[in-house]
């Protein structure tokens, strides 16, 4: 039984990899990521000092008899996400009314544990492909082996209902295609994308924009649509093209008008290939990450740096809940997590309400 919720707005920033062409060393990150959600730095009396990584609080609630329950995003101070965390790198101290400050919490005792979070936080990716004529002729085959090794490095195994994937499609025309719809499954959308043959187009331009204004009100539907839904939603556009846009239907001002003014929780990325190529447009479109290879065979490679820190990102996120030992009905109470990750260590504050909370917590 769920004594209170609190679905707080959030922003679910997600880091990507930035570089020119293919070199391990031509790599910069740009984010935003230096807030703690709707927590806050812990009470001086604690005595950590400057925070090495962010635990960012995307939600929290309590359910009876006495359990807590905090979605947070992990990552370093450079935005870098932190995954692969286990329950035993927290420590829990919480404050009541009668403390002057926080008191730790036992870890085994309160059964503190990183549990699944799919009934509270979705992750969608939209991957948009340019299959105009300039690619299906000269590099089909490499875009699909790119697509096929993102898909399979993005996507979990086993599949979860918390991350999908849908693939789109444009050319010239004023549509952007459904190759393939939102699904959990690798398998489904690597089908998809090895069935996309020479004669897929029938109009040899290129409408960038309109695939960008297009793709931006996709992923802002699904978000609305998981926010109705009680879920956290992030949703990222991951857009590749050889080109510029051609059709010219749409103005660069208008697609960057979507871009920028989209929901927070939605993420752009570009991905060029070749020199006819606009790497600033691309750069302005694919505002939290842009990557660029130099040719066809670079594709794969580049497509697999950007695979990664998906994959990473999506496992930087935490359901951490525990069994607290406070009865107090009467006001709230604080509670701080701290994390230690080797020789980093972060910690966020926050409070909730313990009205009604007995013993018996699982």
């Amino acid at each position: 039984m769920k004594v209170f919720s609190k679905v707080f707005p959030y922003a679910l920033t997600i880091l990507f990899l930035v570089s020119c062409g293919n070199a391990d060393d031509d790599v910069s990150f740009d984010f935003n990521d230096s807030e703690l959600g709707k927590g806050k730095e812990p009470d001086d009396c604690l005595g950590f000092g400057e925070n090495d990584l962010l635990l960012s609080i995307q939600e929290q609630f309590t359910t009876l008899p006495s359990k807590v329950s905090i979605l947070f995003k992990v990552s370093d101070k450079q935005g870098n996400p932190i995954s692969g965390l286990t329950a035993d790198q927290f420590t829990i101290y919480e404050q009541g009314r009668n403390d002057d400050c926080f008191n730790t919490i036992s870890s085994s005792e309160s059964l503190a544990r990183i549990s699944p979070n799919s009934q509270i936080f979705s992750n969608n990716t939209l991957l948009v492909l340019d299959l105009s004529n300039s690619v299906l002729e000269s590099s089909l085959e490499e875009l699909k082996a790119a697509s096929t090794s993102f898909i399979n490095n993005v996507m979990p195994s086993p599949e979860t209902e918390s991350f999908k994937m849908a693939i789109y499609w444009f050319d010239g025309e004023d549509e952007l295609h459904l190759l393939n719809e939102l699904t959990p499954s690798a398998t489904e959308l690597t089908a998809a994308i090895e069935g996309i043959t020479e004669d897929i187009s029938t109009d040899p331009s290129t409408d960038l924009y309109g695939a960008v204004i297009k793709a931006t009100d996709i992923a802002e539907d699904l978000i609305r649509e998981n926010s109705q839904n009680a879920i956290i939603g992030a949703a990222s556009v991951v857009i590749f093209t050889d080109g510029t846009d051609q059709a010219s239907r749409f103005t660069e001002e208008r697609a960057l008008s979507a871009v920028n003014g989209a929901n927070g929780n939605v993420s752009f990325f570009t991905i060029g290939l070749g020199s006819e190529i606009d790497t600033q447009i691309l750069t302005d479109i694919g505002k939290t990450a842009s990557v660029f290879a130099n040719n066809k065979e670079e594709l794969e490679a580049t497509f697999n740096q950007i695979s990664q820190r998906v994959s990473e990102q999506a496992n930087s996120f935490y359901l951490f809940e525990y069994c607290t030992p406070k009865r107090d009905g009467s006001g709230d109470n604080n509670l701080v997590i701290q994390l230690t990750d080797g020789s980093l260590q972060g910690a966020v504050q926050t409070e909730f309400n313990a009205d009604g909370f007995t013993g018996g917590c699982e």
